[in-house]
């Protein structure tokens, strides 16, 4: 049965609702990971410890309905315990494959530059083509198939830098921060006597997810609106403060997440004001700044949102 999109906003929003019972922060947040989820894009969440990431994720995963994995990255974690191994089965004499953790709907890689960049590496198949390929042998991923991980800040002990390559795979960048004072307080509250996630409601199920995904994908956008896109996009590879810009496939997820943002707001089709929302989300981790702007102490953030407002945004469509 075909999902009508009032029937797909209402459920996302439905979802969200469900997270904020137990995520307390900014709603922007929680809709930068809807973005994620409902747009196909994984997800890094870079920040201290502590600022509520795993309770994020995983509160998204009981309100979506999603078979929930959670990877704890450290230095000896090991490519076989991310995606499985093949054992000796005594009674069958043969070697059995014993899936790991990635094979599920939603996963979790907490801490993921604690990981060694061999193990860093198991994730890149997954999180681009959707499959895992272990002893010649390539299997498909549960569907739908969304991923977030988180990050320490690098001057943290023990952390291994995630490789160019391995940043420009995920969709959305973002951090938490810290709680206001009211927030705060409402945390201490929730968290008086009970975990407040375990108590999630569940409002779709991976079915759903996936409708909502295809309609996602159905999401009307503009030939001016996709102009818009590629000057952005095309903007960060000409500017002196940035020594790598971004790549062809930043533009596709910037186009991919104002689709699913526009969707959230129950519309079909993007308006410019979708893909200036998102380009700091999406573009920013990608950046390398060239040497002199990192020693000035800039910010690829906010050298996105400069050039973001320096173009001018397409009218009349």
């Amino acid at each position: 049965m075909k999902m009508e999109l009032s029937e797909a906003s209402r459920i996302v929003h439905e979802i969200e609702n469900a997270v904020l019972t137990a995520f307390v922060g900014q709603p922007l947040v929680v809709q930068l990971g809807l973005i994620g989820l409902f747009g196909g894009l994984h997800v890094l969440i870079e920040d201290i410890p502590g600022l509520g990431k795993t309770t994020l994720a995983l509160a998204m995963a009981r309100a979506a309905g999603l078979g929930f994995s959670r990877i704890q990255c450290t230095p000896d974690l090991l490519p076989a315990d991310v995606l499985g191994l093949s054992v000796w089965d005594a009674n069958q004499h043969a070697f059995v494959f014993r899936g790991g953790p990635i094979l599920a709907n939603f996963v979790l890689a907490d801490e993921l530059n604690r990981a060694s960049p061999r193990t860093q590496s198991a994730f890149l198949q997954a999180m681009q083509e959707g499959s895992v390929t272990v002893d010649g042998n390539t299997l498909l991923l549960p569907e739908p198939f969304f991923m977030v991980a988180t990050q320490n800040p690098h001057n943290f002990v023990g952390t291994f830098p995630l490789p160019e390559a391995e940043l420009d795979r995920f969709g959305l960048s973002f951090s938490i921060g810290y709680p206001s004072t009211e927030d705060e307080e409402t945390i201490l509250i929730r968290n008086e006597t009970a975990w407040p996630v375990m108590a999630v409601k569940t409002v779709a199920d991976p079915e759903t997810i996936q409708q909502i995904r295809i309609m996602v994908q159905s999401v009307h956008v503009a030939p001016a609106v996709r102009q818009y896109i590629m000057e952005i996009v095309r903007s960060t590879r000409t500017q002196a403060d940035i020594r790598l810009g971004s790549s062809p496939r930043s533009g596709v997820y910037l186009q991919q997440a104002a689709k699913a943002r526009a969707l959230y707001e129950g519309r079909s089709f993007v308006l410019p004001e979708d893909v200036e929302a998102l380009a700091r989300p999406v573009l920013a981790h990608r950046l390398v700044l060239a040497s002199q702007s990192r020693m000035a102490g800039k910010d690829a953030g906010t050298l996105v949102g400069e050039l973001v407002s320096r173009i001018r945004k397409p009218t009349g469509l």
